[in-house]
């Protein structure tokens, strides 16, 4: 296995990274910037911009003109032609510290994305929590209580839908319906014993969910029991997202944080994207959204 830095860019909150169209594409969540990287020598080749603070975002339909992507307390679209912003639906939760954060398209095309609320007293229950826009711009709420809600993901060997509490060092997995709804809710897995809450995450091909460990510059790869089969040290302090991509989809592509407002590191490589090869393991294209847009 290989690691090494793609490119030279240096984000303050790298996330939410996403293989199309050949590309590695990845948000600056603090700086309000979607970025294009060429997968082999790191260049920006498109660079598009939006109001921060950046949850995540989706493609809508094959192409490159419109993404599906999270502001912060409402769901919007952005043409990257154009640069044309519309809103497509709002949370009805509202505070200075809360904020919708990591997001997924589904294979039915809807988005789903959850809320992170900070600065929170001890006995204060976090705001918003889990949110659906389906394929007609209808907004669902799926779950509350979440303190930091990270990579969504759906387990391509049941169908579950994973997501992650990064405050409380735990991922919940779902029973995903037809009809968008959730229910047996169930703990996949408990990080506390890692030092660190679980960030993004993305499955392999062998239905491993791979995690960023944010607070210990670590990834962990557990398989379908929850049980940790793989750690990985990496060069870095806070890695906050990863995907797989590449021309065989071998390849796990990492982002990570230089100054995200509560975490900050100084290091020659924080902030930076990371390429690792010769994992052994394959994952998957992510779906796109199917709006109406």
């Amino acid at each position: 296995m290989e690691i090494r830095r793609l490119g030279n860019l240096k984000t303050a909150l790298g996330e939410c990274p996403l293989w199309h169209g050949a590309h590695l594409w990845l948000m600056d969540c603090r700086q309000g910037l979607i970025l294009a990287l060429d997968s082999d020598t790191g260049e920006v080749t498109a660079r598009h911009e939006a109001p921060p603070p950046l949850g995540s975002f989706a493609f809508n339909g094959d192409g490159f003109d419109c993404i599906v992507l999270s502001l912060k307390e409402e769901i919007a679209a952005l043409n990257l032609r154009t640069g044309r912003l519309r809103s497509l639906a709002r949370i009805e939760a509202s505070s200075p510290h809360l904020r919708l954060n990591d997001g997924i398209s589904l294979p039915d095309g809807s988005f789903v994305v959850g809320t992170m609320h900070v600065f929170r007293a001890a006995d204060e229950p976090p705001l918003g929590g889990l949110y659906r826009l389906d394929t007609r711009l209808q907004l669902h709420k799926l779950d509350e209580g979440l303190g930091v809600a990270n990579g969504p993901c759906v387990n391509p060997a049941n169908g579950r839908l994973h997501v992650a509490d990064s405050a409380a060092r735990v991922i919940y997995s779902y029973a995903f319906a037809a009809d968008g709804t959730l229910a047996d809710k169930q703990v996949f897995v408990r990080t506390e014993v890692l030092d660190s809450g679980p960030d993004g995450c993305a499955f392999d091909t062998e239905g491993g969910l791979w995690t960023a460990l944010v607070r210990t510059g670590a990834l962990a790869r557990f398989d379908g029991q929850g049980r940790l089969t793989h750690k990985i040290e990496l060069p870095l302090a806070h890695p906050s997202a990863l995907c797989f991509g590449g021309p065989q989809m071998g390849d796990l592509f990492v982002t990570s944080i230089s100054d995200s407002g509560r975490l900050s590191a100084s290091g020659p490589l924080d902030g930076a994207v990371l390429k690792l090869t010769g994992l052994g393991f394959r994952g998957f294209a992510r779906p796109v959204c199917r709006m109406p847009l």
